[in-house]
């Protein structure tokens, strides 16, 4: 029996350079955490991640994520069919411009928001006059996430519609069905896993966020002080026990949270298949 060859070396280099460099490049950065955390003790730990300042931290981080990556999945879903079912002039442009929150520096992207948001800008001036107030709200968060998170699910999505035949839609709707059936029964099943997948992309790149939310935030605590904010703050004080505590917590309500949706997505696809 002759072993086949194959481009890259045998499966034992290949699985020690890869978990020596998961290793040197996220393992042992995070582990650093959990030991600097340590030296607090669980019952400084505790009362360093959990002070109602914090806790308010928490709080609006995951609300403020979790809303805009529910507005990514249905807008981008919406986006990627327009970009895959239709022709007109202006697409090539416009599939390109969905790309722009991974090009744009997030700081120049909170600047934008913000002056286009305050209620001197272009957009916020005219909300101001129904009372609608975004800049410097959660709200003002909610649409700095949507904004870098868009993205994750357009680019995720677009390919499973591109592989989806036409001929697919056209046999349920000579078959009787209505739009919505064909949507419900034939479109959104071959879709769920991608979008669960945009959907946990975009939740989890705005738990981390920074740059675009800094600006348009206000940073006012217990009001509109996002996590990493507070992270960055206690740095700056040069409280380093009570940043990694506060990581900490984040590391290990992300990893859940993704274990999560990863299983959802896992039962989806059984159920599917």
């Amino acid at each position: 029996m002759t072993r086949r060859r194959t481009v890259l070396p045998g499966f034992g280099l290949s699985l020690g350079i890869t978990l020596s460099y998961l290793g040197v490049l996220v393992l042992i950065p995070l582990s650093t955490l959990f030991v600097k955390s340590s030296g607090l003790g669980w019952a400084g730990f505790f009362e360093a991640a959990t002070t109602p300042r914090v806790m308010a931290s928490y709080r609006i981080t995951l609300l403020t994520s979790f809303a805009a990556a529910l507005v990514n999945v249905v807008f981008g879903v919406l986006v990627a069919w327009v970009l895959v079912r239709y022709r007109f002039p202006g697409r090539r442009l416009l599939d390109a411009m969905v790309d722009l929150p991974f090009a744009l520096p997030t700081a120049v992207a909170g600047i934008t928001l913000t002056t286009l948001y305050a209620e001197n800008g272009w957009i916020g001036s005219r909300l101001a006059v129904m009372g609608v107030k975004v800049a410097f709200t959660p709200l003002g968060i909610v649409v700095a996430l949507i904004f870098i998170g868009l993205p994750f699910v357009v680019r995720t999505v677009q390919p499973v519609l591109q592989d989806l035949e036409l001929d697919v839609e056209e046999a349920a709707a000579s078959l009787g069905a209505s739009r919505w059936q064909t949507f419900r029964r034939v479109l959104l099943p071959a879709i769920a896993p991608a979008a669960l997948t945009g959907f946990t992309l975009a939740f989890a790149r705005a738990i981390g966020e920074y740059g675009s939310v800094v600006f348009i935030s206000g940073n006012m605590p217990m009001k509109t002080e996002i996590a990493p904010l507070l992270i960055m703050t206690k740095l700056e004080q040069f409280d380093y026990a009570g940043a990694t505590a506060i990581a900490v917590v984040m590391l290990l309500g992300s990893f859940i949270l993704l274990l999560a949706i990863n299983l959802l997505q896992w039962w989806s696809r059984r159920r599917t298949a």
